[in-house]
């Protein structure tokens, strides 16, 4: 009788070890489903002919499958060191890849890319999409600037003046009447008509400088000058540009955008700090980025009108929302990223990874 109780305890404990045993397995399992939906999806290899293979992360759009915001990779050619990017109207991502005299296609759907070569000597700096489609460059190695047709990439160039001196070519955006507006940090800023041709070089008040420039909704064009810390208004007609101070001496205004009200956000490289200046009233209000001794390069403002900010010190993407004056820090899987600069679509912010040779790109709830 013994011999029975004792076999019948036996056979009851090694089942609710059994049973315990099948349980942990499940939690187990279902941990490990619930960890691998990385923050970035896995990007493409490459094969033999150095073009990525998709892989299932390129293959099934990351947006749709992880909650959102996702932050997401995507190698380019070793040695690129992409400093802009600018998302085109087909689905594709353009990019300077400025080490290697080259633009740069990114496909996102399969994580492929092409390079695009614009001349010996090139060493493209920024890239913006036109109001024609195609990819317009600012070519510092050749001082011009440079068009490519996105469908037969045809490259044309348009030379600065040749009493223009180098000018450091910077970035260009297009006014509401489509004239393109550009800066070279050398001293100068500009003015390109597409349909004829026609180029005008300005120097800039207080000499080296001239670096981002945003056009507003109603035309006005503003350009931020980083050694002469200011904000510049150009005068469309005369060309003249008038010297606007921010708040805080010093602060190395970098780049600008404008927001859906004219507004003009600057980052503020020196002082670690956004600025927003207000064109009706001459207002300026400014907010230190989080954490210790912040370097805000690239300033973007996305169709909900949020303010983006690439922070070099803490190696993320900050989001700035004016109406709640809070930040949120989206930290960058690649170290050493060196964002230069920030430009989307919406539901989508992109930014050029100077630092580690790849594209990056937030994609988050778009209203």
């Amino acid at each position: 009788m013994a011999d029975s109780v004792s076999n019948a305890y036996r056979r009851i404990v090694h089942t609710c070890r059994s049973v315990a045993l099948g349980l942990l397995c499940v939690l187990l399992a279902a941990c490990q489903t619930a960890t691998a939906l990385p923050a970035t999806a896995t990007p493409p290899t490459e094969t033999a002919s150095g073009q990525p293979t998709p892989t299932a992360a390129q293959t099934e759009p990351t947006a749709a499958t992880l909650p959102l915001p996702v932050v997401q990779e995507y190698p380019v050619a070793a040695g690129a060191h992409p400093h802009d990017v600018a998302p085109a109207p087909d689905g594709t991502v353009w990019y300077t890849a400025q080490h290697q005299g080259a633009l740069g296609r990114l496909d996102p759907v399969t994580g492929a890319t092409e390079q695009i070569p614009l001349g010996p000597g090139s060493s493209p700096h920024g890239v913006i999409v036109g109001p024609d489609g195609a990819a317009w460059v600012t070519d510092s190695g050749l001082n011009a600037i440079v068009r490519v047709e996105p469908e037969s990439l045809a490259v044309e160039r348009f030379p600065l003046p040749a009493d223009t001196g180098y000018a450091n070519l910077n970035t260009a955006v297009f006014d509401k009447a489509g004239i393109l507006w550009f800066t070279g940090q050398s001293g100068i800023y500009g003015r390109l008509d597409p349909t004829t041709g026609a180029m005008t070089v300005y120097p800039a008040p207080r000499g080296r400088g001239p670096y981002g420039i945003t056009a507003t909704p109603d035309g006005q064009v503003y350009y931020t000058s980083l050694a002469g810390s200011y904000l510049g208004h150009i005068d469309p007609h005369s060309g003249e540009a008038t010297v606007i101070e921010p708040p805080t001496s010093g602060q190395g205004a970098r780049r600008a955008w404008s927001d859906s009200l004219g507004r003009v956000w600057v980052s503020e490289w020196n002082a670690g700090q956004v600025a927003v200046y207000t064109p009706e009233s001459g207002a300026w209000k400014e907010w230190d980025l989080p954490g210790t001794a912040p370097k805000a390069y690239a300033v973007y403002v996305d169709e909900r009108d949020k303010v983006w900010l690439s922070d070099f010190t803490s190696n993320a993407l900050v989001r700035f929302d004016p109406a709640t004056e809070s930040f949120e820090s989206f930290p960058l899987p690649s170290p050493g990223a060196a964002v230069r600069q920030i430009l989307g679509r919406p539901g989508e912010v992109w930014g050029a990874e100077s630092g580690s040779d790849k594209l990056v790109v937030i994609r988050y709830p778009s209203e």
